[in-house]
């Protein structure tokens, strides 16, 4: 982003209060290019769960509206219905008019979202256009997924009319359809990872004494604001955040069937990641990277090109966070709770 373009840092919930989004400069740098550029496919960014996807939909709202851009977000996981879609007050008519034509617009809101956009390229004159989608993937179901990135591109490449500039976003941590997502050139994928340490630091500084050091903080999260978040609201009992991990998941029941030998495989890859690349040949590691990947426990990593990131990509290795070069367990809190369910298991 421009230096002389300062944008308002919206406000995020986190931990049962309001606090102004914090760090990621690059990406805010990177969502300025998009806004005075547009994008060419829809650009679908994937990440750990709680890595802080949704805070950054929420302020490049923030950005893109404040370069003349008409918005329209969805988020059909969100806790409040008012949270569900979203839009710029400047098309309010135009929004309520679709979704008068849906008989149950929120079931189907991602819907709702593209045909608002499309009428917005009818109702006016060249505008921008914006469309914001969070976690509609695990919405709309993985076998949906393509379709729904072919449908967007088809608004950027075969518009119902002119438009000035137009941005896609989609955010995923529905590892799974990531592959077959890519396997079309429909869209551009790029990775975002948790926090780095000084923008953690910003964000720690807002929850209350007492609490353990940073340092702690750090180690047992890996900067994932949604774990910080767990271990707060546990009173940084690390034992029941595990648990919940555990209990959600229902690791231990999936470590118990795994069988000997797929326990023996994950055993290793909680030291060393990047089995699940070396040995990629081997049908039960092959197993259990998918499984991994499934329960969104572990993400692919390889690439460190800054092009292939939103914000900054986590490090080429950091065994104590769990980061390999190829792949990376999610946060340290998901290994130990995959620890934790393999002790159970008798391992």
């Amino acid at each position: 982003m421009p230096e002389h373009r300062a944008v308002k840092r919206v406000r995020i919930p986190f931990a049962g209060r309001e606090v102004e989004f914090v760090d990621r400069e690059a990406a805010l740098r990177q969502l300025g290019e998009l806004a005075e550029g547009g994008t060419w496919w829809p650009l679908v960014i994937y990440g750990p769960e709680g890595c802080g996807k949704t805070a950054l939909l929420r302020q490049a709202r923030a950005v893109f509206e404040d370069y003349g851009y008409h918005v329209v977000y969805v988020d059909p996981l969100a806790e409040r219905v008012e949270e569900v879609l979203q839009y710029t007050p400047s098309i309010r008519d135009i929004v309520l008019d679709v979704a008068r034509r849906f008989p149950e617009p929120y079931a189907r809101i991602v819907d709702v979202a593209i045909s608002v956009a499309s009428h917005v390229m009818r109702s006016l004159s060249r505008p921008r256009v914006a469309v914001l989608m969070d976690d509609v993937f695990q919405a709309v179901g993985v076998d949906r997924a393509e379709q729904y990135v072919k449908t967007l591109l088809n608004l950027i490449e075969w518009p119902p009319a002119d438009y000035d500039k137009v941005v896609v976003l989609v955010a995923s941590s529905e590892g799974v359809t990531r592959e077959r997502v890519g396997r079309h050139r429909w869209a551009e994928i790029r990775a975002m990872w948790n926090m780095p340490r000084e923008g953690f630091q910003q964000l720690y500084e807002h929850l209350p004494s007492p609490k353990p050091p940073t340092d702690e903080a750090w180690r047992l999260t890996g900067g994932n604001p949604e774990a910080l978040e767990r271990l707060y609201r546990a009173g940084w009992d690390v034992g029941r955040a595990v648990d919940r991990i555990v209990r959600e998941g229902a690791l231990d029941a999936w470590v118990f069937e795994l069988g000997d030998v797929g326990r023996r495989v994950l055993v290793e890859v909680l030291d060393e990641p990047d089995i699940l690349f070396y040995r990629a040949g081997d049908e039960t590691v092959r197993v259990v990277k998918e499984r991994l990947v499934e329960k969104n426990l572990v993400a692919r990593v390889w690439q460190r090109d800054p092009d292939a990131w939103i914000d900054v990509p986590p490090p080429e290795r950091d065994p104590e966070l769990g980061i390999g070069k190829y792949y990376a367990w999610q946060t340290p809190i998901h290994r130990e709770a995959v620890k934790r369910a393999l002790e159970a298991a008798g391992r």
